[in-house]
């Protein structure tokens, strides 16, 4: 393998040295005779000009003298299986479709980054573990993003190799036949959607919708014209009633303004955590012929909908598990999504029933980002690692990575974006995957730098909750006196109470020394990172601001220690702990307006300041 090959971030399959080198003139020409090509080969360009120095231009002529070339070649069988040959004289790619093209060009984008202006002459072979690769993002409990993020990130996942982007919408979207539903949340537009998908279109990314049409539909629930609708007997509650016929007329309207936006054969019917299911007005039902066969005879009529939209219905796997004996009565043309968010999980290995049924099954890790503002980092990796392993074992159709919000989505994006990747460095080529290496090569790839403290604060970011269990996300939101959560009237956060044990006194030795000296050194790397890439200091940005809310929660543990044992908390330490919570609240604000639409910005706002207005109150008045 040539020097530097393995410190791609996503490795490739194949690549034999050749003898020498090829040197980039100061003007190449990036020949492709395919209008298809020219987006892959302008984002090359940019990285040439970044790291080379050379001034590049498009061509279209492959007669003209050129350094590169892109060709299709019908002989490869894979749609995205490509051939990348580097000699002396210049660059070959041998690609069967445009997006094999496009990833070949990703690959050669990371070579020149590794490598700079020298190149070793070598032939990369190269084709994908999974069809489907891609990335599911919550848009549902707080953060809804903007076009223009949402466009960069289709870039960043594109350039990953991933095909696939998923946004979890609840009631984020105006329904043109049931307006009231994403009144106040900002929802997105049937315009603003085409425009992402638009951008999907021009990097090869699938735009897969994706729907909540059973549990998890609580804010449709809360509204009065739709309370009825619940399986709670007394209205409202998580979970569509499963034989009330009026829920399946709201999902055919809901379906209706929905999917015919989406060019995608996939859709989302979500269908997991119905958790009121056969608790209520299907009891009777449910009892008789069990509760598997009542969600599975729900399910159907969807999967009716679904077909009568031209879709195909994709459909979590967590109730059709818990129900094996449904198993022989799903649709053939349904694709089982298998979620689980720990390496140790029980459904992991269950990929194996849901293969064996005969089913496509998409195995669906997660960034454990949720509930966390800088990530579970060792969980997440372990977790991807694991399920990838397993969906090659049993021929899954693809691997998608799950990023959720729950808890208002405090958890800036780009802490996720190390998760993204190395999921897809797992559902390119897993087996490829230097584990001990990963964050450097990230840190190098994607930050610009090869620091080694930059890998260290992100460990340390995502080390936070596995080192204390203090659960810092939970103690931002905490009152210091009472311990319980600081949500009153903040309807779009839930509650938490943190418990009078929860900070015992290695627990407050770990967050006295995370938020005094490891996370100011972490934040202190980042800031030293000197971000050439306009995308990249975004994602120092989000990583800074994870490290800052952090030390809030942190900071707050031995004060909450201190008032559950009947102690006054130090005057001195509320009020700099108050300082640093201000701080936090208008980097987060203005962290939240560059990146996504106002939505429940005004819910987490009014979270911290009611932190530091306590604070300031135990301290002895405001400064």
């Amino acid at each position: 393998m040539p020097p530097g090959a393995a410190d791609l971030l996503i490795p490739v399959h194949r690549c034999r040295s050749r003898e020498g080198v090829f040197r980039w003139p100061e003007r190449p020409v990036l020949c492709s005779p395919f209008a298809a090509d020219d987006v892959p080969l302008h984002r090359l360009a940019e990285t040439l000009k970044q790291h080379t120095g050379a001034r590049p231009r498009v061509g279209r002529d492959p007669t003209r003298p050129h350094a590169l070339l892109v060709r299709r070649h019908g002989g490869l069988e894979d749609p995205e299986e490509y051939r990348l040959r580097i000699d002396r004289a210049g660059i070959e790619i041998l690609a069967p479709t445009a997006a094999a093209a496009y990833y070949a060009l990703q690959t050669l984008r990371e070579l020149v980054r590794v490598h700079g202006h020298t190149l070793p002459c070598c032939r990369v072979q190269d084709a994908p573990d999974f069809r489907r690769r891609g990335v599911y993002l919550d848009c549902s409990r707080g953060k809804v993003p903007t076009v223009a993020t949402l466009k960069r990130l289709v870039e960043y996942l594109a350039a990953l190799k991933l095909n696939e982007l998923q946004l979890y919408v609840e009631n984020v979207f105006t329904f043109p036949s049931h307006p009231e539903i994403g009144r106040g949340f900002s929802p997105f537009t049937p315009q603003e959607l085409l425009a992402v998908q638009d951008h999907c279109n021009l990097h090869h990314v699938r735009f897969v919708p994706s729907l909540a049409s059973f549990g998890h539909v609580e804010k449709i629930l809360a509204l009065p014209a739709y309370r009825r609708l619940g399986e709670k007997a007394g209205g409202g509650g998580t979970t569509l009633c499963p034989t009330d016929p009026g829920a399946v007329r709201l999902m055919a309207d809901l379906y209706g303004d929905f999917l015919p936006l989406f060019e995608a054969a996939d859709f989302n019917a979500c269908g997991d955590e119905p958790w009121e299911l056969g608790k209520g007005r299907s009891r009777r039902r449910c009892a008789k012929t069990g509760a598997g066969r009542v969600y599975m005879n729900f399910v159907k009529k969807l999967h009716t909908l679904c077909v009568r939209h031209g879709k195909r219905m994709n459909l979590w796997a967590d109730i059709v598990l818990h129900h094996p004996e449904v198993l022989t009565e799903i649709p053939g043309d349904i694709v089982l999504l298998n979620w689980d968010y720990h390496p140790e999980g029980q459904r992991i290995p269950r990929t194996r029933e849901l293969a064996e049924a005969g089913l496509e099954v998409v195995v669906c890790p997660g960034t454990n980002g949720w509930k966390s503002h800088g990530t579970r980092l060792r969980t997440a990796m372990e977790n991807v690692r694991v399920f990838a392993k397993t969906g090659r074992r049993y021929a899954a159709a693809g691997l998608l990575n799950t990023d959720w919000g729950d808890g208002g989505h405090r958890n800036p994006l780009g802490a996720s974006f190390h998760g993204y990747a190395h999921g897809a460095a797992h559902a390119w080529h897993g087996r490829g995957v230097r584990e001990d290496t990963f964050t450097e090569t990230f840190c190098f790839h994607v930050l610009g730098t090869q620091r080694c403290d930059a890998a260290a604060a992100l460990r340390t970011l995502g080390g936070v909750e596995r080192e204390t269990r203090c659960i810092p996300y939970h103690l931002v939101g905490t009152s210091v006196a009472t311990g319980r959560g600081l949500t009153q009237g903040i309807p779009a956060i839930s509650p938490v109470r943190v418990g009078d044990g929860l900070a015992g006194e290695a627990d407050e030795a770990a967050c006295r020394r995370l938020a005094d000296s490891v996370l100011p050194q972490a934040a202190s790397a980042l800031a030293a990172v000197a971000a050439r890439d306009p995308f990249a200091r975004i994602v120092v940005e989000d990583l800074q601001l994870a490290a800052q809310l952090d030390r809030v929660g942190c900071g707050k543990a031995p004060l909450v220690r201190a008032a559950a044992a009947g102690d006054t908390p130090s005057p001195a330490a509320c009020r700099a702990l108050a300082r640093l919570t201000r701080d936090a609240a208008e980097q987060f604000v203005e962290n939240w307006r560059q990146r996504n639409k106002p939505s429940r910005l005004r819910d987490n706002r009014q979270l911290l300041r009611n932190g530091e207005r306590e604070l300031l109150r135990l301290a002895g008045g405001a400064e």
